[in-house]
């Protein structure tokens, strides 16, 4: 191989790895899933439609050091709304964490105080999610149920009565529920 060919190779390489760093820059939540494109797929995010979508989080994952799965896949929804053009004000997006979930709302060392040292994992991609304009809300009675210290809830998710009233008002504002 000549020196041209391997300068080629080595111009391509750093291109691509370019247009993949430029593509995450790009994302609203950096690090997070996009969908993939499909060749010829009718239906696509409008950027002028208004999607209002409310996502019921029960679950927690296995691994208390793994993130919650669902997260992911709203963060891959939110990129994806993203990468077609939906506006932030064309996005409304909620989440309302309760049952095994609802650890998940706790700041790190309380967290940590009641998971035998573990940090939560969940905190970056909520500030992410919620830096987006992602709503995330908390069954109060599940706060209640397990004794939690509403100081001790991350200040970007409101902590609301009970789950069941707030899916309800979610719906009758047009939201659609996704989950459990």
């Amino acid at each position: 191989m000549n020196i041209r060919h391997a300068a080629t190779i080595a111009a391509v390489a750093l291109l691509g790895s370019s247009a993949v760093a430029q593509a995450q820059m790009d994302l609203l939540v950096p690090g997070q899933p996009v969908a993939r494109d499909v060749p010829g797929a009718k239906t696509l995010p409008d950027p002028n439609t208004e999607y209002k979508v409310v996502f019921d989080i029960i679950t927690a994952p296995e691994n208390i050091d793994e993130v919650n799965p669902r997260l992911t896949r709203i963060a891959n929804y939110v990129n994806t709304l993203g990468k077609y053009g939906v506006p932030e004000e064309n996005r409304k997006i909620a989440v309302v964490l309760h049952r095994a979930a609802t650890p998940m709302i706790l700041e790190n060392e309380e967290f940590k105080a009641r998971n035998n040292g573990h940090d939560n994992p969940n905190i970056e991609l909520i500030r992410s999610l919620a830096a987006v304009g992602v709503d995330f809300r908390v069954c109060g009675q599940a706060v209640l149920g397990r004794k939690i210290d509403p100081a001790d809830i991350l200040p970007e998710i409101q902590l609301d009565l009970w789950a069941f009233t707030t899916l309800i008002d979610l719906r009758t504002q047009g939201y659609l529920q996704v989950g459990p």
